[in-house]
């Protein structure tokens, strides 16, 4: 048989499994972009397309907009979307050299005075935007924006001069945390788990998870929800649970929650697959398109976190 140079294809998972119907599912609704993550991540498929779709969302500026995170319209880039495109970069071993360069030039060219990265730029206003994000004119600098892109930056041994007083922002952040909402606490745990300085690293997880669990950040047992608190501003229904701040074993969040509470989280997410077969957002839905461009997303981050716990996913 002649040789087609396509990756060979790998077997064919049961018609009932996780991974069959969400692939099914992908086909069906996902953007050409998670149509190539789910064919990298789990049918062989290439890095190279994925980097290609990429680019449909790059900018002159070195940054990435065109909705890439779906709840901010129009074609301006944003940090948020730039740590979009770093996290897809990682995902297929990618984050490094040109691509990345320009990324930081774009990074440098919008942080605030003290060197780090506000969540939305003003050059928003007046495209369609999530009603939960503010827009202001002199956005101030965020750990949930900055944390994120420099932890991946030190995870794949990037160096730039921006990351100086970036990283020095994250610590400083990181550090006066008192009160917080998980999605800013997963932000540091993008930080902590790839930050210098290993053990100042495992001294500020320890207290933030003392932290979660004094204010009940996640929730523990899937079956008491009512128990724990949803954060002011989130969706109702919006809770958080030990598998969105541990997303693998090796993340340094996994040592807050027990091997149960693990494991009882871990079911629910297993469970939460829908009839069509993708997972739902819990975020709250302010757009008809947001739902359908974002449930592929997090169904590619359910099975991947399945797959990196250890569970059957076909």
């Amino acid at each position: 048989m002649a040789e087609t140079g396509a990756s060979p294809l790998p077997p064919t998972p049961p018609a009932h499994s996780l991974l069959f119907r969400a692939e099914h599912f992908v086909w069906l609704t996902a953007r050409v972009l998670e149509q190539r993550l789910f064919a990298y991540h789990f049918l062989n498929g290439e890095a190279d397309p994925v980097e290609t779709a990429l680019d449909a969302f790059r900018n002159e500026d070195g940054g990435y907009g065109h909705a890439l995170e779906p709840d901010l319209r129009g074609p301006v880039s944003q940090p948020l979307h730039t740590g979009h495109a770093l996290r897809v970069l990682d995902s297929i071993g990618r984050c490094g050299g040109q691509r990345v360069e320009r990324v930081c030039r774009y990074l440098t060219s919008v942080s605030t005075a003290d060197g780090a990265l506000p969540t939305i730029l003003p050059g928003q206003r007046g495209y369609p935007t999530a009603p939960f994000v503010p827009i202001v004119d002199d956005p101030p600098s965020e750990l949930l924006a900055t944390g994120p892109v420099v932890g991946l930056l030190h995870r794949n041994e990037v160096w730039h001069a921006w990351l100086f007083r970036a990283t020095d922002f994250c610590w400083q952040a990181v550090d006066s945390l008192e009160k917080s909402h998980p999605y800013e606490i997963e932000a540091a745990v993008a930080f902590l788990d790839s930050a210098p300085a290993r053990p100042r690293a495992e001294a500020a997880a320890d207290r933030l998870g003392r932290l979660v669990r004094e204010h009940r950040l996640a929730a523990l047992d899937p079956e008491r929800l009512e128990a724990y608190p949803v954060a002011p501003g989130y969706a109702p229904g919006e809770h958080h649970f030990p598998y969105d701040y541990a997303k693998t074993p090796s993340s340094l969040a996994r040592a807050w929650f027990t091997d149960d509470e693990m494991a009882r989280s871990l079911d629910r997410l297993a469970a939460g697959q829908q009839e069509d077969g993708g997972w739902p957002i819990r975020w709250r839905q302010w757009a008809p398109g947001i739902a359908l461009e974002a449930r592929p997303m997090v169904t590619i981050q359910a099975l991947r976190t399945l797959k990196a716990y250890g569970r059957s996913i076909g």
